[in-house]
C-alpha cells in the first residue's frame, strides 16, 4: 500500500467521523430538551479531630417541617428558603352543613371498645362517605370513639353531596341499614331522619356546590422543541414542586399535613412511564388548582399566575386556556376577579375554601 493510498483512507476517517459526530449532534438537536447535568459538589474535606468544636447538652427536638417553594433570584437560580413547620391537619367531624344527622340516645353512657366493637366495617353508603361519634362523659365533646373512653350519646351523619351527586335514596336506605344493626348491639334507641327531608336538602346542596365549584387550569405548549421528562421535573422543582404520587404528576405542597396541594402540575402518563424518560417527548402540561379544596390564605391563584408565568419563560412556553387561546395578563386579572365573587359565595354559606366542610363537600 502506497503514501497515497494511506494518506487518502486517513482522510476518510476523519470524514466518517466527522459525518458520525454530525448525526449524532443532529439527533441530540432533533430530540426533547433534557434537563442540565449538576455540577459536581466539592467534597467536603472533614476536620481535624482536634478542630471540631464539642457540642454542651442536649439538642432541642426539632419541630415536623416540610420545605417552603425556593426562592427565586434574577439569575433564576433556586435559593434554598428556611424549612417552615406543617401544619396538623384537622380531621373531619360532622357538620350539619354537609351530613344528615341520626342521633343514638343511650340509656347509659357505653364504653369506646363496645361502640368500635360495634361499628360497621365500612364508613361509606353508596359513594357517600359517613362518620359516627360519640359525646364524651368527661370533655363533654363530640370525637371519634376511643378506647379507654366514656359516651353518653352517639351521633351518626351521612354526607348529603360530593362531586359524584346528591344523596339519593338508595344510598339513604344503606346508611340506614348499617347504623340500625349498631344501635341494636349497644342498646341505643335511634331517630332517623325523614328520607324525603334529607333527599330534598342533598338536592339543594348539590344545586349550591354544583354553581360555586371551580378547578383552575392553563396549558403550557411548547413553542419550539418538546421537553423531556426530566426537563420538565427541572424547571418544577426550581419553583416549589416535588413528585406526586401519580406518574405524570408533580404537586406544590400545602403548609399544612396531609392537605390537598397548592398546585398541581400534569403532563402525560405515558411518558413518565417511559423506558427511557429523556427520550419521551412531552409538548404540553397543566398547571391547576383546586378552588374550594385550597384556603385562600394560602393565595393559590397567586401562585397560579406566577408559576404560569416564571414555567413559560425558564421552557419556552405559550401559555393557553382549554381552547388553546393564549391567556394575557388582563385574562388573569378578569379570573381573578370571579375567583374573589366564588370565595364571597363560598364563604356566605359557611363553606369557605379550603376549610373542612368544603374539602368533604368538593371531594
Amino acid at each position: 500500500m502506497n503514501s497515497l493510498t494511506i494518506a487518502l483512507a486517513g482522510l476518510g476517517g476523519v470524514v466518517l467521523a466527522g459525518v458520525v459526530a454530525h448525526g449524532a449532534w443532529q439527533a441530540r438537536k432533533a430530540g426533547p430538551k433534557r434537563a442540565e447535568q449538576p455540577a459536581p459538589e466539592p467534597r467536603e474535606r472533614q476536620a481535624p479531630r482536634d478542630l471540631i468544636e464539642p457540642v454542651l447538652g442536649d439538642l432541642p427536638a426539632e419541630p415536623v417541617l416540610q420545605d417552603a417553594a425556593p426562592v427565586l433570584l434574577d439569575d433564576d437560580k433556586p435559593v434554598s428558603p428556611l424549612p417552615i413547620a406543617a401544619v396538623r391537619r384537622a380531621t373531619p367531624r360532622i357538620d350539619a352543613l354537609v351530613d344528615a344527622i341520626v342521633t343514638l340516645t343511650l340509656e347509659s353512657p357505653v364504653t369506646g371498645e363496645l361502640v368500635l366493637a360495634h361499628q360497621p366495617t365500612t364508613r361509606r353508603a353508596g359513594s357517600k362517605p359517613f362518620l359516627i361519634e360519640g359525646l364524651n362523659t368527661e370533655t363533654g365533646e363530640w370525637e371519634a370513639p376511643l378506647p379507654g373512653r366514656h359516651y353518653g350519646e352517639l351521633q351518626a351523619g351521612v354526607q348529603l353531596a360530593n362531586r359524584t351527586g346528591a344523596l339519593n335514596e338508595i344510598e339513604y336506605s344503606e346508611f340506614v341499614q348499617k347504623i340500625q344493626p349498631m344501635a341494636d348491639a349497644i342498646g341505643a334507641m335511634v331517630d332517623f331522619p325523614d328520607m324525603l327531608d334529607v333527599a330534598s336538602r342533598a338536592k339543594e346542596l348539590d344545586a349550591f356546590a354544583g354553581q360555586h365549584d371551580a378547578q383552575l387550569a392553563v396549558h403550557l405548549q411548547a413553542r419550539s422543541v418538546a421537553w423531556s421528562v426530566g426537563y420538565i421535573q427541572q424547571h418544577a422543582a426550581r419553583h416549589g414542586f416535588v413528585p406526586g404520587m401519580v406518574p405524570g404528576r408533580l404537586v406544590m405542597p400545602s403548609k399544612e399535613e396531609g392537605a390537598p396541594p397548592i398546585l398541581t402540575l400534569t403532563f402525560d402518563a405515558q411518558a413518565a412511564l417511559a423506558d427511557d424518560p429523556n427520550q419521551a417527548a412531552v409538548r404540553d402540561v397543566t398547571l391547576s388548582f383546586d378552588v374550594p379544596q385550597t384556603e385562600a390564605k394560602a393565595e393559590p391563584f397567586i401562585a397560579w399566575q406566577a408559576s404560569a408565568q416564571a414555567l413559560s419563560l425558564g421552557m419556552d412556553a405559550a401559555i393557553v386556556d382549554d381552547n388553546g387561546q393564549p391567556l394575557s395578563p388582563a385574562g388573569f386579572a378578569a379570573i381573578g376577579a370571579e375567583l374573589g365573587k366564588l370565595y364571597e359565595a363560598l364563604e356566605a354559606r359557611d363553606i369557605a375554601a379550603g376549610s373542612m366542610v368544603a374539602r368533604r363537600l368538593f371531594s
